[in-house]
C-alpha cells in the first residue's frame, strides 16, 4: 500500500502567509551568516544542515489522505487536499475512466469543502464511490453546493454508500475490492468514525477529529484494540496538552495521548495530523520534538517512528 498526504491542518485551510516567508527567509540568512559563508559552492551543505521547519512546509490544505493498493484508490476524507488530488488523479488515469473511493470521517466542513473542486466527480463515465456512516449522506453533501452557497451542483459521478446494517446500525466492517475496512465510532462533535484499511498483511489506521477525554486504561481500551499493530496510525493531535484541558469537548487530541495510545497498542509509525491553523511550522516540528522526547522517556527501547505529517508525505508499505 501506498500512502500520501494531499492535506494536514485542521479546521481551515492554512497556507503560507508572505510574513512567514518572509521569516523563514531571514532566519536562514542569520544562519548562514553565523556559519560564515562565502562562496557559492558552500550553499548546497549548507542546505542540507537545516532544521526542516525551514526547508519544509507543512502545508495549508485541510485533510485529505490516499490509499493506493494498486487496485484500488481510497481517499480518506475530502478536505481542500482532494482538489489537487484531484488533477493528479486525472493525469494518473490518462484519459481512462477515474475510479476512486473516498471515505468520510464526518461531515464538518473542513472535511468536505473540497468535493466542489474534485474534478473527477464532474466527468461523465468516472465512478467515484463514497461512503460515510452519518445519516442522509447525499442529502447532506449535496446540500453544500446548493444555491446560494455555490454556483455549481454535485457532480453526476458520485455513488453514495451508507454504511449501515439491515437493523439501521453502523456497519463495521466492509470492503472496497480486496481492501478490508473497518469503522469505530470516534468521539467528537456530531460524531466521527475511524477507519481501519488492511491489504496485503498491511494496516493503515486513520482516527482523526477525537478527543480521548478519559485516560483510564478501560476507557481506552477500545481504541488501542482498533489500533492494535498498526503499520500507520494517522492521529489527530491537534492541541497542546493545556489546550486539551482547556478545549474539553471540542473533539480533539495532542501528541502525548497519540504516544501513550500508540504504543500501547503496538503501532510501528505514528503520523500525527490535523494541525492547528495558527501553528507556524517552527511550532509544528517543536510539538514534533516534544512526542519524540516523551516517546523516548516513557519507553527508550522503542522503535516506534513518529512523524508529522506533511503536504506531499509518501510512505509504502
Amino acid at each position: 500500500m501506498d500512502l500520501r498526504f494531499w492535506g494536514v491542518r485542521g479546521s481551515l485551510a492554512t497556507p503560507l502567509t508572505n510574513a512567514a516567508l518572509k521569516a523563514k527567509i531571514a532566519e536562514i540568512l542569520k544562519l548562514g551568516v553565523e556559519a560564515g559563508l562565502n562562496a557559492e559552492f558552500q550553499i548546497s551543505d549548507f542546505m542540507n544542515s537545516l532544521p526542516p521547519y525551514l526547508l519544509q512546509t507543512a502545508g495549508g490544505d485541510t485533510t485529505c489522505v490516499e490509499i493506493n493498493t494498486g487496485g484500488e484508490v481510497i481517499i480518506l476524507d475530502a478536505g481542500t487536499g482532494i482538489r489537487p488530488l484531484g488533477l493528479n488523479l486525472l493525469e494518473r488515469f490518462s484519459g481512462k475512466p477515474v475510479e476512486a473511493n473516498i471515505l468520510l470521517s464526518h461531515i464538518h466542513w473542513d472535511h468536505i469543502c473540497g468535493i466542489p473542486f474534485f474534478i473527477p466527480g464532474y466527468i461523465p463515465g468516472n465512478n467515484i464511490n463514497l461512503y460515510a456512516s452519518h445519516p442522509n449522506i447525499e442529502k447532506r453533501i449535496n446540500n453544500q453546493q446548493k444555491t446560494p452557497y455555490f454556483p455549481v451542483p454535485l457532480g453526476k459521478s458520485y455513488n453514495f454508500i451508507q454504511l449501515k446494517n439491515q437493523d439501521g446500525s453502523a456497519k463495521k466492517k466492509f470492503k472496497i475490492g480486496n481492501v478490508d475496512v473497518e469503522t469505530m465510532p470516534l468521539h467528537h462533535p456530531g460524531g466521527s468514525f475511524g477507519y481501519r484499511v488492511s491489504h496485503s498483511g498491511k494496516t493503515i489506521v486513520f482516527a482523526t477529529d477525537a478527543e480521548y477525554k478519559d485516560p483510564s486504561s478501560v476507557a481506552l481500551k477500545p481504541y488501542v484494540e482498533f489500533f492494535r499493530n498498526a503499520d500507520v496510525l494517522i492521529f489527530d493531535a491537534q492541541y497542546t496538552f493545556v489546550e486539551n484541558v482547556e478545549k474539553e469537548d471540542w473533539g480533539h487530541s495532542n501528541v502525548f495521548t497519540g504516544v501513550d495510545i500508540a504504543l500501547e497498542a503496538g503501532v510501528k509509525n505514528l503520523l500525527i495530523t490535523h494541525h492547528e491553523p495558527t501553528y507556524s511550522d517552527s511550532v509544528l516540528w517543536k510539538n514534533l520534538q516534544k512526542a519524540r522526547d516523551y516517546l523516548n522517556t516513557m519507553d527508550p527501547d522503542s522503535d516506534m517512528n513518529v512523524e508529522i505529517a506533511i503536504e506531499g508525505f509518501k510512505l509504502s508499505l
